[in-house]
């Protein structure tokens, strides 16, 4: 296989703007945008760069087929076109996972099967083999089934990109890093303000924060499923290796990174020794109710407890009531803060200037962003 593909990056509701901006930066080009997929063209090299640079997106996946499918039948004999023997050798493994919304099939573990069953068929005639071992290179397959069009996919992935491999221990209600990052851009960080996360947790906020403006590829650190794959060059993941290493910026750039729990704050200072950027971040302990304005130009970006996981949701509810009258005394500093808790611009005591719906997981929240300076 070469020449050019197509992609299919995943992310999280709400942060395909931001995947697709990413996509574009990379010099690839959109096809298509649908809730949580981004679909873009690109060559080969695109495997590669997509999975260490992207910040925003789960996992980039080629799209081997696209077709729509009414029938078991239909499914099969669509699936049994795609030349799986220029993928999958005679050893490798290849589970087929996937999911269907709105279709006429929607049974996922029927589709698995039949899915499964074409590729068998196909590799069977090819290599004049009945019985596959799949003891080699495990090559997942993927579908997505809407509207019934079916789209057949390789996840080139592995572990999903949200692990960046900084973050070996988390706190109760760690914030996923994806969403993290996509949290810093939408603050528009710039390197002459501070960045501060009063409730750090883990520190990933911080931790994304310095390394979007260090530039510093998010998968720099880690490996890939395809770099496995027979048929995708090995040259492709040193060149972007490379090019990644050769972008990276020192700055004047500084994040805080508080919190109340020492413990935590413990593993907050693994994680950013773990990442790197020890030089711009800065740890200690403080009550975020307590912070006072200073003259350095501040953004506050901050993930407080919803009482889903953490405390209670009346302790959550007083501590936003509580923020509300400290944040309040910091204009013009710019607030952004995510939560579940729907009330949360009431006990606040403010309306946010914008409101974006996202998901922490499987949990819809809101981006309160608070950064009009007319006070």
């Amino acid at each position: 296989m070469a020449g050019e593909f197509n992609y299919v990056a995943t992310c999280l509701f709400g942060l395909e703007r931001l995947v697709g901006e990413e996509i574009d930066a990379l010099g690839y080009i959109r096809r298509e945008t649908i809730d949580g997929r981004v679909y873009f063209k690109g060559s080969v090299d695109a495997v590669a760069r997509c999975n260490i640079n992207l910040r925003t997106a789960e996992r980039v996946l080629i799209e081997l087929a696209s077709f729509s499918a009414y029938s078991f039948t239909e499914l099969f004999d669509n699936v049994v076109k795609i030349p799986w023997e220029l993928i999958i050798g005679k050893d490798d493994a290849f589970p087929v996972k996937g999911h269907s919304i709105k279709s006429k099939l929607y049974s996922v573990p029927d589709c698995q099967s039949i899915i499964k069953k074409a590729i068998v068929k196909r590799l069977s005639e090819k290599y004049e083999v009945e019985w596959f071992e799949e003891t080699g290179v495990t090559y997942q397959i993927e579908f997505f089934i809407l509207n019934d069009k079916v789209s057949v996919m390789l996840d080139t992935t592995g572990t999903a990109l949200h692990k960046r491999g900084y973050r070996t221990q988390s706190g109760l209600a760690p914030l996923r890093e994806t969403l993290a990052a996509a949290l810093v851009k939408l603050s528009r960080p710039r390197e002459n303000v501070r960045l501060w996360d009063p409730f750090c947790g883990s520190g990933t906020i911080a931790i994304e924060a310095a390394l979007i403006m260090t530039n510093t590829a998010a998968g720099i650190s880690r490996r890939f499923a395809a770099e496995s794959y027979k048929f995708i060059p090995k040259k492709i993941w040193e060149d972007a290796r490379q090019e990644a290493r050769n972008n990276v910026k020192d700055t004047e750039f500084c994040a805080f990174a508080s919190d109340i729990d020492e413990d935590v704050l413990k593993v907050a200072r693994e994680n950013i020794k773990r990442a790197g950027m020890e030089k711009y971040i800065k740890v200690f302990k403080k009550d975020a109710t307590s912070i006072e304005k200073d003259d350095v130009r501040t953004t506050i970006v901050c993930n407080p407890p919803y009482g889903e996981r953490l405390d209670t949701v009346s302790a959550a509810r007083e501590l936003y009531r509580r923020m509300g009258k400290c944040f309040s005394k910091l204009a013009p500093w710019q607030i952004y803060i995510i939560t579940s808790e729907e009330e949360f611009e009431k006990l606040y005591g403010k309306r946010a200037d914008k409101v974006r719906k996202l998901y922490n997981g499987m949990i819809k929240c809101n981006y309160y962003q608070y950064f009009k300076r007319n006070e």
